[in-house]
């Protein structure tokens, strides 16, 4: 919550400081011979560029023309200059169209960013172009300054896109990794009743031989393991996409594991509690339970990377109203003793959701109140 409003406040101080400089280049407009249209245009279109929340943008008003068309404005305030003197510009003009560079390169599509950045650095270099066109010395002492001003902005924005392309690149590959894990365990679920269809069926054969004519549970049972194969592929198959290579088998974790999970991460300065009521029953699907299994895995793993202060984890396993809610909570303030590269990078999560929605359940992660932190998760049974 802190950092959500310290964001906020960053954000506010940020639209306060642009108001100001429009403010000073209007100021600056009057004392001359009064705005053009064509800087008033580049001022109230570049603004709304800028300012305009993006969860109310209009879906045609793209990154390519909210960048490129203030800018192309700005230009045509340069070259009416040209012939109009007494068109100047100040620091609101300046920092609108360096924060429109900004979005050209950090968010407008591949083949854009370069005509839109090179338009927007274009309108920054032309501005000193307005009041020192018979002073070259001081036009390209500011032009410099510009240069340096849209270096910085351009090397900045694009290194926050290559950090959102490799977070979008790690994402994928931590959901398509998730899901080839999902398809070994699809793999276990359907061998795991198909082999049980296969042992009973032998058993069926061997008391049709040998004339014995109790054949009916031995024939319930075999409906039922093909009933429980077909719907576990029904609730895991649906995120089995482009999963063509071949997953390693692993070993697949179930609600007795958790104990084992519990009883493994206890040491003499935390402590680990599992609280498991009466009514959880125990032949839950197999998918469910080794969803649930890696909850708590990754939950225990993440108080041991970014809670190591806390003294007491509670692990908690209730049913009811046909749903299992698997929860892990600690009292930890996050402290933690593990150095930075160890701390992973937050997309273990993101493989728990991709499991945990593959079934049909919920996954909430967040702070608890006053301290502390809960994953909880939510199976329907």
């Amino acid at each position: 919550m802190k950092s959500v409003s310290a964001r906020g406040c960053a954000v506010g101080a940020g639209i306060g400081a642009l108001f100001a400089a429009v403010v000073v280049d209007v100021a600056y407009a009057n004392a001359a011979d009064g705005p053009s249209w064509s800087l008033a245009a580049t001022l109230l279109l570049g603004g709304a560029a800028v300012l305009w929340p993006a969860a109310r943008r209009p879906a045609r008003l793209t990154p390519q023309l909210r960048t490129a068309l203030p800018a192309a404005l700005s230009l045509v305030c340069t070259l009416d200059s040209v012939v109009r003197t007494g068109i100047l510009f100040g620091p609101g003009e300046l920092l609108i169209l360096l924060c429109l560079l900004f979005v050209a390169v950090r968010h407008c599509p591949r083949n854009w960013v370069v005509a839109c950045a090179a338009l927007d650095g274009a309108a920054v270099l032309a501005l000193p172009v307005r009041p020192f066109l018979s002073q070259h010395d001081t036009m390209l002492g500011f032009m410099l300054i510009g240069l340096v001003l849209v270096g910085l902005t351009v090397a900045f924005a694009a290194y926050l896109r290559s950090q959102d392309y490799r977070r979008t690149v790690a994402v994928s590959e931590t959901r398509r990794s998730e899901r080839l894990a999902i398809a070994a365990d699809l793999h276990d679920f359907v061998a795991h009743h198909v082999t049980g269809i296969l042992v009973q069926t032998q058993m069926a054969r061997m008391m049709t031989d040998s004339g014995r004519d109790d054949l009916d549970p031995v024939l319930a049972g075999i409906e039922r393991a093909a009933t429980e194969a077909l719907a576990s592929m029904r609730r895991t198959v649906g995120v089995l996409r482009d999963t063509d290579e071949a997953a390693d088998r692993r070993p697949v974790g179930d609600l007795v594991g958790i104990a084992g999970l519990v009883d493994g991460f206890t040491t003499p300065i935390q402590k680990a509690v599992l609280h498991r009521e009466a009514d959880v029953p125990g032949d839950l699907p197999h998918e469910v339970q080794a969803a649930a299994f890696r909850v708590v895995q990754e939950a225990l793993t993440n108080v041991r990377r970014h809670a190591g202060d806390a003294t007491e984890v509670t692990v908690g396993l209730r049913y009811g109203r046909a749903r299992l809610e698997v929860s892990v909570s600690d009292d930890g303030r996050g402290g933690s003793q593990l150095p930075a590269a160890a701390h992973g990078g937050g997309f273990g999560l993101v493989g728990l959701k991709e499991r945990v929605t593959a079934l049909g359940g919920e996954l909430h992660a967040g702070p608890r109140a006053g301290y502390g932190w809960e994953v909880r998760a939510v199976f329907p049974g």
